[in-house]
Parts: structure tokens; C-alpha cells; sequence
């Protein structure tokens, strides 16, 4: 494209300034980025060839009891129906005594990938296995990982195990698991592991592919569970037996359709999703390792279980949540540093803990608005706001028209445009 050459060596102005001489954006475009521009030296700081920030909107999910504290959880979603499910889904568990959560271990993996090996049975003898020699081999790799980043040691992390996994006759992984503190370790954890590819290529003479972390964290897996009487489920004359008996075997679906699965873990992670943003950490990654945890008996399942067990249905929802409480955005990010106020979180593991019980409020919201009325009626009177505001109803006037789209039981924007020129001219 013409005029974009060391396009990330301009100023913010003068990449606008191209947008608008390459005719790609008009005037009244431009003033919109700069609108939506409202801190352009964080933008600067975060990424390449910034040009505005893009504002999603954030709210508070209510409702959440988790081993016996209250929270209040910050949401960054676009998605109308999240936080209005989220909150109901707790209010549900809430009354039941709340969620319970826990996090058994904290330790992040990385990757050392080594190919071409002509013996892989004795290079990982070599290694870890033998009794004495090669045992200090193993203390040699985590000293040279814990040398890499002193400051992680100090604090009272570090380098705690390797191992060696047989990827296919010629390759291995040398898995390295660190405890990584309140960090979510990503920068840490790579500059161990390139000490220790450095050390294989030098002592071993081994070629290595390449060495980075891995956001399959199942060594920091999170746990949360819930116990609700069915008699308090009762809702439009379907009896609270009943209704828990179709969350179970919504639940039992997920376990065995993939097709299911992935809608039922679609919705997890609509609040996951939503408090990770939050909290300023990685949702991509957060999003990964679910996804593969969803699949690690090679088939993909439902992240959570709901069962009947006598007049109790019991939730439980177990994924990788590798979260940190400093580093990364988290640091930089004003906004990020108000949502900490407002979770009121100690430490990583809290956060973890957190979001585990999100994520299983959320799906019972799902599950039992699926089993009584339906996904629908809820959410779509949320999308009618939506459509309501974007024709450029008022705040006073959006209530309007959706009451009259639901009259007339239309949802398009054509006759939500007719109700609100009909509403103004009324009012003439």
C-alpha cells in the first residue's frame, strides 16, 4: 500500500493524517478515532501502529459468594444478555450458601523442543532417569533456569521440575514447570527456557526447534463446585425436580456431542472471558488452554458437570486458569488497577478462584434458561435495547420501542426505525 511505509515510525497524528491522504478515511472518520483516543500514550505503549482505542463496555456481575466473601465482579463484554445471566446464575447459588473454589498448585509449563535426536530413549536417560550422574543433570537444567530470572528465586519462586516427553521417534519436549508468584510468567518463563535450550545445545549438541511456554497450564488448574436444593429451582410450574433433572442431562449431552460441547463452553467462557479482560490478563490464553483441558482424553467435553445427587444438584467446573495479579497490562493499565479495587483480591490464586466460579454461574444461567423459557426471551429483549439504541433512540426513548417491537413481535431495524419516527412525531 502506498504511503505506509515505517508506517510504526510515525506519531499518532501523522498516521491518522495518511489514513485520511490515502482517501481510505474521511474527515468525519478520523475525528471519530481521535474521539475514541482517550489515552494515546498508553496506546503508544501497548502496541504498533496504534490508531485509537477501541472501547468495549464494562459492568458489574452481582451476586457471587465464593468460600464464604462477597464480590463484586467487573465484566468487560459486548454481548447484551452476559452480565444480566452471569448475576442471576449467582443470585441462584447465592441463596444456596455460594460457590465453593480452590486451586490445588500454581506452576506454569514451558516448552524446550528438541529434534533429530538419534536415540531418544537415551538422551532422556541422559537427562533425567539414571540414579546418581544424570540426576544432577536434571538439578544442573533448573539451576540454570533459576539463574536466568534470580528475582523470581528471591521472591520465592523458581524452577521446581523438568521432565522429557517422547513427541515422536526423533523429538522431545523438556518440560519446564515454574512457580511464577502473582506473575502470569509468560516473559519469565521464556528466558529460563532459552537458558536451558542454550545449555542442550551446547552440553548435549542437540539441535533445538524452539523454546517457549505453554498455555496449556495443567499444573495450575482451578476448581470451583456448588450445591443447590431443587426445590428452590421451581420456575413457571415446572418443578425445581424437574428442572435440575434437565441441567443434568443438559450437562451429560455436553459430555458426549462436541457440537453441544462447544456452545455449552462457548458460554462458560462468555463470563470468563468477561473478567479476565477485566483483570487485564491474557483471554486468548486463558481461551487456549480451556479449549485444549475440553479435549484431554482426545474427546472434546463440556468444562462442567451437573448431577442430581438426592434432592441436591451438584455443579463442578474444573480448567486451566493461569492468571496473574501484576505484570503485563495489569501494571500499565489505570482502569485495569480500579477493577483489582473493586474484586478485592489478595493474590493469583484468588483471581483463579474467581473466575472458576464465573465460569460455572454462568453456565447454570445458561443451562437453566435453556431447560424452563428458553434462551431467547431474556437475551433478546436485551438485543431489542441494542437495536433500539443503534437507530439513535434516546436513553428514555429505547424502552419505547422495545416495548413496541415486542408487541408487534418484530426485531428488525426497519420497524424499529418506523416505531421511533411514529414516537417523534407524536411528540410534535
Amino acid at each position: 500500500m502506498e504511503g505506509f511505509k515505517k508506517y510504526y515510525k510515525k506519531n499518532w497524528s501523522e498516521r491518522l493524517e495518511i489514513l485520511k491522504k490515502q482517501e481510505i478515511l474521511s474527515q468525519e472518520d478520523i475525528d471519530r478515532l481521535k474521539s475514541q483516543a482517550i489515552d494515546v500514550s498508553l496506546g503508544e505503549t501497548q502496541i504498533e501502529n496504534f490508531i485509537t482505542q477501541y472501547l468495549l463496555p464494562e459492568g458489574l456481575a452481582l451476586n457471587y459468594v465464593i468460600n464464604g466473601k462477597e464480590y463484586l465482579i467487573p465484566m468487560v463484554t459486548e454481548e447484551p444478555s452476559v452480565i444480566a445471566a452471569s448475576s442471576h446464575g449467582a443470585g441462584i447459588v447465592k441463596k444456596s450458601g455460594g460457590f465453593k473454589a480452590s486451586v490445588k498448585q500454581r506452576l506454569m509449563l514451558g516448552q524446550v523442543i528438541v529434534e533429530k535426536i538419534e536415540d531418544v530413549d537415551k538422551f532422556e536417560d541422559d537427562i533425567l532417569e539414571n540414579e546418581a550422574e544424570l540426576l544432577e543433570n536434571e538439578a544442573e537444567l533448573l539451576e540454570i533456569a533459576n539463574q536466568a530470572h534470580p528475582s523470581i528465586v528471591r521472591r520465592g519462586g523458581g524452577a521446581r521440575w523438568i521432565r522429557v516427553r517422547k513427541l515422536d521417534k526423533s523429538i522431545v519436549s523438556i518440560d519446564l514447570a515454574v512457580d511464577v508468584q502473582e506473575a502470569m510468567g509468560a516473559n519469565m518463563l521464556n528466558t529460563m527456557l532459552e537458558a536451558i535450550a542454550a545449555t542442550i545445545r551446547e552440553k548435549y549438541e542437540q539441535d533445538v526447534v524452539m523454546s517457549i511456554l505453554s498455555n496449556y497450564a495443567t499444573e495450575c488448574l482451578a476448581t470451583a463446585i456448588c450445591d443447590i436444593p431443587v426445590a428452590s429451582l421451581t420456575k413457571n410450574g415446572m418443578s425445581g425436580e424437574k428442572i435440575a433433572e434437565k441441567i443434568a442431562q443438559a450437562s451429560y449431552i455436553a459430555q458426549i456431542d462436541p457440537y453441544r460441547a462447544t456452545t455449552h463452553n462457548k458460554g462458560i467462557m462468555n463470563g470468563i472471558d468477561g473478567v479476565v479482560i477485566a483483570s487485564g490478563n491474557d483471554w486468548r490464553a486463558i481461551e487456549a488452554g480451556a479449549h485444549a483441558y475440553a479435549a484431554k482424553d482426545g474427546n472434546y467435553r463440556g468444562l462442567s458437570t451437573w448431577k442430581v445427587i438426592g434432592d441436591t444438584l451438584h455443579g463442578e467446573i474444573t480448567l486451566p486458569l493461569p492468571l496473574g495479579s501484576v505484570g503485563g497490562s495489569i501494571g500499565i493499565v489505570p482502569l485495569v488497577k480500579v477493577n483489582h479495587k473493586l474484586l478485592e483480591i489478595e493474590n493469583a490464586i484468588e483471581l483463579e478462584k474467581v473466575v472458576a466460579s464465573v465460569g460455572l454461574g454462568q453456565n447454570l444461567a445458561a443451562l437453566y434458561a435453556l431447560v424452563t423459557e428458553g434462551i431467547q426471551k431474556g437475551h433478546m429483549r436485551l438485543q431489542l435495547k441494542s437495536l433500539a439504541s443503534s437507530i439513535g433512540a434516546t436513553e428514555k426513548e429505547i424502552p419505547l420501542v422495545v416495548s413496541k417491537l415486542e408487541k408487534l413481535n418484530k426485531r428488525d431495524m426497519s420497524t424499529a426505525k418506523e416505531i421511533l419516527d411514529n414516537l417523534r412525531n407524536e411528540g410534535k
